[in-house]
């Protein structure tokens, strides 16, 4: 389900009330922690954070007009969905969120490859969200990306 608005406060503005509360949330902690170097953009219909032409001026791989993406949230019919591709692209990482995650949230972990899914809103382990996203900066994910994900 991805949204047709053209701004990150567009999005806010048509999300479901019982969901705007936690969606809030999840981006104050986002932007808080977020390194420095990432911009937050609209991104394939969602809230998005990108490392910039201006660092990355190659953009990505699948469309080089697009910046490199790196994290990404979305309200989905069924869960607020948290994306982190430098999960998907760095096992320690993968296995540090994995091991963490029960310390943070009694539910079962709902993941696919770089994708978090809270059915829950008030579950969300923000502190843990925060912590995950502070752990890599633009450059780490750049190099990351260019070694494991771009030459796929």
């Amino acid at each position: 389900m991805q949204s047709k608005a053209q701004t990150v406060e567009a999005y806010f503005q048509e999300l479901p009330e019982d969901r705007k509360e936690a969606m809030s949330r999840l981006r104050t902690t986002i932007l808080e922690n977020l390194p420095k170097g990432f911009a937050e953009i609209m991104s394939y219909g969602m809230v998005g954070y990108v490392v910039p032409h201006e660092l990355y001026p190659a953009g990505y791989h699948c469309n080089p007009e697009q910046p490199l993406p790196f994290l990404g949230m979305a309200s989905q019919k069924n869960a607020i969905s948290f994306y982190h591709m430098g999960m998907y692209a760095n096992p320690e990482l993968l296995d540090w969120f994995v091991q963490e995650y029960p310390k943070y949230c009694s539910l079962k972990l709902d993941m696919g490859k770089s994708c978090v899914r809270f059915k829950k809103p008030d579950k969300i382990p923000f502190d843990l969200i925060g912590e995950l996203v502070r752990k890599m900066s633009p450059e780490q994910w750049i190099e990351i990306y260019e070694k494991e994900v771009k030459r796929k």
